[in-house]
Parts: C-alpha cells; structure tokens; sequence
C-alpha cells in the first residue's frame, strides 16, 4: 500500500526538532532547490520511457508548460493549503486549467475530495480521475485496511447515487452542464 510506504519513509528520516516550528516543515523546507525550472523537466522526461505527471499545478499557464515540457497528466493539487496559505482549491482552478490544456493531457485533480458528489463535480467540470487523500488517511486511522476500504466503498456508493440523481446513464453523459457556476 502506498500510504504504509510513505509513512514507513518518513519514520527513518532524521527529522530535525526544532524550537516552535514543525521539524516536518524545517525538513521539507531544505529538500527544496530554486534552481529547479521547467527546462530540468524536459530532462527529467530523456531518462525513462515513464510518462511525466505533474503535481501541484493550480494555473492556466503552468498547464500549458507542462504540456510544452512533455508532461502526459497533470495534478490540479494545493497539497491541502498547507504549502501556501490562502492558495486556490484545486476545484476553483479546474476550468482555467481544463481549458488551457484543451486535451493536450490528462488532468487529474487532488484536494476537496469528500464525497460522492465532489467526485461527480470534478467530473463534470473536466478532471479525468480524482485522488484521494484525507478520506483514505481518516479510514486508516480509523480501522487500518478495512477503514480505508469502508471509506472507498462509501465513496463509491456516494458516487453511484450522485451519477444517478443527476439523470446520467453512464460516466459519458457527465458534463459541464450538471455544475452551477456563479
């Protein structure tokens, strides 16, 4: 399971304790690298055959690099607001981004996912496929595998309502015209 491998990462690290502030943060804060840009992508993407997904886009204009770059999906994904404060939720970027990328690639979108309708809505709104983050980390918590199994399969069935309350015979018939945008 990838959460058990993530977590089991994080438990050998040497996380430094530092006076009021997050050790996490502190570590985290010194992985980063300003001198990263878009052109280490393309580099990136010359040494394996893998596709090239992207997390954390949230602009027009860092889709349509992405897609410059080679990428193959993208990840509209604010990493749960924790990186910058008042940043955009991923569903509020989802138009903007679906639109500059005008099927060049995938997007997939992470962040806000709750229930069954908030699936039906990045659906409608154009994400391909949505991640699951919290909901899945509250079921483990809960009750280890058999929580995060509860918590897919409510979704799921959440999912299966929604499609049907909003007249929709099969995932093809989902669009745009099921969202109210004010």
């Amino acid at each position: 399971m990838v959460i058990y491998v993530y977590i089991r990462a994080l438990s050998g690290l040497n996380i430094p304790q530092e006076h009021e502030e997050s050790g996490l943060l502190v570590y985290f804060a010194q992985q980063l690298d300003s001198s990263i840009t878009w052109r280490d992508l393309e580099w990136l993407q010359s040494l394996s055959p893998l596709p090239l997904v992207l997390k954390g886009i949230l602009r027009g204009d860092d889709a349509t690099r992405a897609v410059e770059c080679g990428a193959k999906a993208i990840v509209l994904s604010n990493h749960g607001g924790r990186q910058l404060d008042g940043a955009i939720a991923s569903l509020d970027a989802l138009c903007e981004i679906v639109e500059a990328v005008d099927s060049r690639l995938e997007v997939l979108l992470d962040g806000g996912i709750r229930r069954g309708i908030d699936i039906l809505k990045a659906l409608a709104l154009g994400a391909r496929a949505v991640l699951l983050g919290r909901p899945v980390l509250w079921g483990l918590a809960a009750d280890g595998e058999a929580g995060v199994a509860h918590v897919i399969s409510l979704l799921k069935d959440e999912f299966d309502v929604a499609i049907a309350l909003s007249g929709c015979a099969k995932l093809q018939d989902i669009n745009s015209s099921l969202v109210f945008k004010s």
